[in-house]
């Protein structure tokens, strides 16, 4: 895999190397927010393997290489925007304003913890900065979502995506110059739920924007194996929308491919389909083994195109950062991500009966039953406490 070979978006080599000169948004604050945001992700995407491995998470699918998607596109959408992201998209909904809390409730198996339309300003919680460290806070301005309109997680694969054409539609309606994003996978591509959407996109000229997360691998099936095309984003051409493929672990082409794409989309230009280039260094959940189907020669490559490292670089070669500056932001994000475990930790467990709330109109007589004996069991494994 010669992805540096590729023709694509690039500003940042993973050398650390300039290989085209930054945007003018690109000031200093700017890269060392970037940097900051994505040494924090990966903080609390290690420690939670860590809390899935002791049993108090679920299944959890690691960002882990992802980095700078995520952070790009969190930072890049504005407050009115609205995200449909799919299962990986941890990193950008932190940077939407969703407390770290929040997803781990979610993969602890509770389903409150995918509902953002409750009030969430928890940005500061995420993403503060000590106050012996010259890093901005926020520095790309990410927004406050008190009236947050995303998406809930969905796992179901490339179903997300026509869920996006519904609202990048109904923002047309709506009007104000508002945009969609949608998230998905090198292997949802592959299927009909994705194509009929860009399609529909193209078709009917909405304010949408498709971001591709080209991992390399969908589940155990190699990319080489998913799609004929060089590029899946020449699948764009098809449905009559640009295509446009990124270096995926460039945070700065990222953040720069996307906010050119939802620009265009809030201009009523209509849609774009970015694919992001970068490699899943982990395996493809905490119930799966990577090493079952790819070689550690292709893991041990990959690494050294990774995010993180190569913004460090240049940073560090800029005089922008140091060792003592790195030393000291990756404990206060262990600190960061410990208060939020803590935070999920005691997150009050709901009453086993609320599994048959909304799942019928009402419960008839049957049902009844089982949620009073539901109910009487609790009790008397509390000692006769409940709710």
């Amino acid at each position: 895999m010669n992805v540096q070979a590729l023709p694509m978006h690039r500003f940042i080599d993973h050398h650390g190397n300039l290989v085209s000169q930054l945007p003018a948004w690109a000031d200093q604050s700017i890269l060392k927010g970037f940097y900051c945001d994505m040494v924090l992700t990966r903080t609390y995407d290690n420690k939670a393997v860590a809390l899935q491995r002791t049993g108090k998470l679920g299944t959890y699918p690691s960002h882990l290489g992802a980095e700078a998607i995520g952070i790009a596109i969190g930072r890049a959408l504005r407050a009115d925007d609205v995200f449909i992201p799919y299962y990986r998209d941890m990193p950008a909904m932190w940077a939407r304003g969703i407390a770290m809390e929040k997803n781990l409730q979610y993969w602890g198996g509770d389903e409150r913890g995918s509902d953002f339309s409750v009030t969430n300003d928890q940005t500061s919680t995420n993403f503060t900065t000590p106050s012996n460290l010259t890093i901005p806070n926020n520095t790309t301005q990410s927004p406050n979502n008190s009236h947050c309109r995303d998406l809930p997680f969905c796992v179901p694969i490339a179903t997300q995506c026509t869920h996006a054409v519904g609202v990048a539609s109904a923002l047309k309606i709506e009007g104000g110059h508002k945009a969609a994003l949608v998230t998905c996978g090198d292997g949802a591509t592959s299927k009909g739920d994705f194509l009929e959407s860009i399609n529909c996109a193209g078709t009917w000229n909405i304010p949408l924007v498709f971001v591709v997360n080209n991992n390399q691998w969908a589940i155990s099936v190699p990319r080489r194996l998913q799609c004929g095309a060089d590029f899946l984003s020449e699948k764009a051409k098809g449905a009559g929308i640009p295509g446009l493929t990124v270096d995926g672990n460039d945070i700065v082409a990222m953040f720069d491919a996307v906010q050119i794409s939802l620009d265009r989309a809030r201009k009523g230009k209509g849609a774009t389909l970015i694919e992001a280039i970068s490699y899943r260094l982990g395996d493809h959940t905490t119930a799966d083994d990577a090493s079952r189907y790819r070689s550690e020669d292709e893991l041990h490559e990959a690494w050294g195109f990774e995010p993180i490292s190569r913004l460090k670089t240049y940073l560090m070669r800029q005089g922008l950062w140091s060792e003592q500056d790195d030393k000291q932001w990756q404990e206060h994000c262990q600190e960061v991500v410990e208060q939020a475990v803590e935070r999920y930790l005691n997150i009050p467990v709901q009453a086993p009966e609320t599994a048959f709330d909304f799942l019928y109109e009402s419960l008839n007589t049957e049902l009844h039953q089982q949620r009073d004996e539901l109910i009487n069991k609790a009790m008397r494994m509390q000692g006769g406490k409940h709710g």
